[in-house]
């Protein structure tokens, strides 16, 4: 296809990855983010080998390796501190080729501005509806500006503006059930192992730690509460001391050292698969296109995904822009809902909507020696397009 022009919204994971595989596909793009300034949500993100992948074609193996987290063990301990499992991801790396990396969403945003250029992107940037006609697409901005490409590439998150133009109607996000506090803290052995991804879990909730780079580790808290509740006290700290009274020493020390001026406090929700992905010219991609709960590990990996069959499409058809993205809808809807669907499952069993559900994984945690888990993880990580 001839050299396309894209105007992409949103300057996350998803959009600035999409940026780079267009430029390096020879297309040219302008983003736009609403943001006055680039804060990514979330501290950590657990960037599994089909995402490190994607990053790796387009040139950021290096990159992506040096800020990311040495993980080589996975553990899963009780509420009390009792070792339920704890395996090595060397098979799973052997099957899928790849090692992951969990990374700082900061450093990760930073690494892919900076092979993007931050020069593309126009910050304070607000799109309120898109246009578009047999020649062109046209995003429209909240002071009145226009900017137009060959198509325009929605990659604004889960509170997405531009999907329910595509849809024809507003998607209402889903609550999934519980709430997430994540944030980032030094690395200490009295913590967790500093290879080591540990997730104690009891009473429907966990608390995890996973190595990311700089000596650093990302933190993440889940306790099921009704949506909308306010937080029991006006400290994180105190707050989570209440809802993990009485768990292991690792927990009450992670609890004692966090900064709580840094530690996000999110309800988490998803959305239901969409029927379509695409509409003309204009295409969802990342959040925007399938928010899915955090339980696999896998938002930032479907959003790369998307970026790198978006700029395969593009490249390689003749028939026209609304042709590739209908191919690209065809290669990511099925996928993508898949994801959805199964990390809803996986919350469900996890944060106790059956309870016995719970009580028997727990059981199964006791039990496991990593393979089941691997098999589950490499089945997931090889069902997309980098095999």
């Amino acid at each position: 296809m001839e050299k396309l022009h894209v105007v992409i919204i949103g300057a996350g994971m998803g959009g600035l990855t999409a940026a780079l595989a267009l430029l390096q596909a020879g297309f040219s793009v302008e983003i736009h983010e609403r943001a006055p300034v680039l804060a990514p949500m979330g501290a950590g993100v657990s960037l599994w080998s089909n995402g490190v992948k994607v990053l790796k074609r387009l040139g950021l193996g290096e990159g992506i390796a040096a800020i990311g987290g040495s993980m080589n063990d996975m553990c899963y301990m009780s509420k009390g501190g009792e070792a339920l499992t704890h395996f090595s991801l060397q098979p799973l790396v052997a099957a899928v080729g790849q090692r992951p990396y969990p990374v700082a969403r900061t450093d990760l945003q930073r690494l892919l501005l900076d092979a993007v250029g931050p020069a593309r992107v126009k910050l304070g940037s607000c799109c309120v509806s898109v246009e578009q006609d047999e020649r062109s697409a046209t995003a429209v901005f909240s002071d009145g500006r226009r900017a137009s490409g060959d198509l325009v590439l929605a990659a604004d998150g889960t509170h997405s503006i531009i999907r329910s133009a595509v849809l024809g109607a507003p998607v209402e996000r889903r609550y999934v059930g519980y709430v997430n506090f994540n944030g980032l803290v030094d690395a200490s052995p009295e913590l967790a192992p500093p290879d080591t991804w540990i997730t104690f879990v009891g009473d429907h909730q966990r608390a995890s730690l996973m190595p990311v780079g700089g000596g650093r580790l990302y933190f993440f808290f889940d306790v099921p509460l009704p949506r909308g509740q306010e937080p029991i006290h006006p400290d994180v700290r105190d707050e989570l001391a209440h809802h993990f009274q009485g768990w292991a020493e690792p927990v009450q020390r992670l609890i004692r050292r966090f900064d709580p001026e840094r530690v996000a406090r999110l309800e988490i929700f998803d959305i239901d698969p969409l029927p379509s992905l695409v509409r003309g010219r204009v295409a969802l991609l990342g959040d925007a296109a399938h928010s899915t709960a955090p339980d696999l590990g896998q938002g930032g990996c479907q959003a790369m995904e998307d970026a790198w069959v978006l700029a395969n499409v593009l490249l390689t058809t003749e028939l026209g822009v609304a042709d590739a993205l209908v191919r690209y809808e065809a290669q990511r809807r099925e996928r993508t809902a898949d994801i959805i669907l199964r990390a809803r499952k996986r919350s469900d069993v996890t944060h106790g909507l059956e309870p016995d559900k719970t009580l028997d994984w727990y059981a199964e945690l006791a039990r496991e020696d990593g393979t089941s888990i691997m098999r589950a993880l490499a089945s997931t990580i090889n069902g997309g397009p980098m095999r």
